[in-house]
């Protein structure tokens, strides 16, 4: 099993290798052929010098096509790897049009650069296709025993029978069982146990009988296990310990963070004017009603601000007075504000709030004190994720999506808050872009859920065992 797993890995790096080398391959012909030919006026290069700039592309290409998931052949399905590697070619084509511009002091020929875009999306259409369909040819669908608790699993069945190029849960146990039916079947006759919900105990004698015998094991983690992957690693002379500290950020990261949060939010802000502008007169024009809607808000420790957003319902769309998260076909949403939900323009005021100090770039997304107080009722956990600001974009926007489930969406968010880094909150600047893209991250919720908990407070009546 070892040995295929590292056979597996090999091809999959050999197969995104060869895709990246392809691109290089196109960006090096169109370099010697057509930019040195603009760039040479001004610039006399060495041969080292034409490798130089070869390599710095393809190091960049590397960089966002490792950061947006494109090299993952096998893991995600195959559009969102094309337009993964798609986004980051035009990333990296943006910033090389940029590199050479300055080389020739003025706007490079913008068809010959196009060309070259074009050439390369093509290859990439081609061979990640081809890719994926040697990979699913020489290996064929992990068959799963899914072992389980008493909370219901067709939520999970049917994220696996989205995978079945992936996946294949072939039974389904009741912890029940006994511990012991559950090894003896891992054993003899599956690729991978899943453990759904189980004790803690049941758990942890399963996962040991597995990591023994060399069984790969995926396992729904609990809080705790959320919270004591962001411990650190301690020794107390010869004994390992575990340290969870009672801050979340130091306070040089609560001021790089600040630092960080000022700059893009000003900038952005100069960049998105006119484009606020615009939105803000077409939600005027349509009904005539107020252009910003303010919702109270809750951000670090609780504290109340108002959110600032560009209105995407109808004015009365909370005469009632009951807070509801929007759903799938929400008849209150405007025409004007289904467009400007899908390309994220309702969201830009939000800036204001980040450079006001009440909310950062990234973060937990700002619940309604309304919402928090239905959420702590079936998960007292909820108030962990506002040890830090809340945030424009966080974990469980990038990981997730909308109508991700509120427990799923707590355990992102604390997975972010117990890893925190500076490189991280860069790192998921950048993914946001891919996100704002990728049109599954704007689905609403489920008509039976309720701001996000009916089904929820079905499937968690029992409290997790500890």
């Amino acid at each position: 099993m070892r040995r295929l797993e590292s056979f597996k890995r090999l091809i999959l790096l050999c197969l995104s290798g060869i895709c990246l080398a392809g691109q290089i391959a196109i960006y090096a012909y169109y370099w010697y052929t057509s930019y040195y030919t603009s760039v040479r006026v001004y610039l006399e290069f060495w041969e080292r010098g034409h490798w130089l700039m070869i390599a710095i592309y393809g190091v960049l290409l590397f960089f966002f096509s490792h950061m947006y998931g494109s090299m993952r052949i096998g893991y995600l399905k195959n559009v969102e790897i094309i337009f993964s590697q798609i986004l980051a070619t035009l990333i990296v084509g943006v910033i090389t049009y940029a590199q050479i511009s300055l080389m020739v002091r003025q706007f490079f020929h913008v068809p010959s650069y196009m060309s070259m875009l074009v050439l390369q999306m093509i290859w990439i259409v081609l061979w990640i296709n081809l890719s994926s369909l040697l990979y699913k040819n020489i290996f064929p669908p992990r068959k799963l025993l899914l072992v389980h608790g008493d909370r219901p699993i067709e939520d999970i069945l049917e994220k696996f029978r989205r995978r079945k190029d992936k996946f294949e849960v072939s039974r389904c146990m009741h912890i029940r069982e006994g511990v012991e039916t559950v090894c003896k079947e891992a054993l003899e006759r599956y690729d991978a146990v899943v453990l759904w919900d189980i004790s803690v105990e049941d758990r942890n004698r399963i996962l040991k009988f597995c990591y023994g015998q060399s069984i790969r094991t995926y396992i729904m983690p609990k809080i705790p296990d959320v919270i004591l992957k962001g411990a650190e690693e301690l020794h107390l002379f010869d004994t390992p310990l575990f340290l969870t500290r009672e801050y979340s950020l130091t306070i040089e990261q609560r001021f790089l963070k600040r630092c960080i949060d000022l700059i893009c939010a000003l900038l952005l802000f100069v960049l998105a004017s006119p484009f606020m502008l615009l939105t803000a007169l077409a939600v005027k024009l349509y009904d005539g009603g107020p252009v910003l809607y303010k919702q109270v808000r809750c951000t670090i420790d609780g504290k109340e601000f108002k959110i600032l957003k560009f209105r995407s319902m109808r004015v009365d769309a909370e005469k009632d007075g009951v807070a509801r998260l929007a759903s799938k076909g929400d008849s209150r949403i405007t025409p004007v504000g289904k467009f400007i939900r899908k390309v994220r323009l309702d969201e830009l005021p939000q800036l204001l709030n980040i450079i006001k100090g009440d909310m950062s770039f990234i973060g937990p997304r700002p619940e309604r004190p309304e919402i928090i107080a239905q959420y702590r009722e079936i998960m007292p956990e909820f108030v962990y994720r506002m040890k830090v600001k809340a945030g424009l974009a966080g974990y469980a926007q990038v990981y997730g999506k909308y109508n991700t489930t509120p427990y799923d969406k707590l355990k992102l968010d604390l997975a972010y808050i117990e890893n925190y880094s500076v490189w991280l909150d860069l790192k998921l600047m950048l993914l946001t872009v891919k996100v704002l893209l990728w049109p599954d991250s704007t689905e609403g919720v489920e008509d039976n859920q309720i701001t996000a908990l009916k089904m929820e407070q079905e499937k968690q009546k029992e409290v997790e065992k500890k």
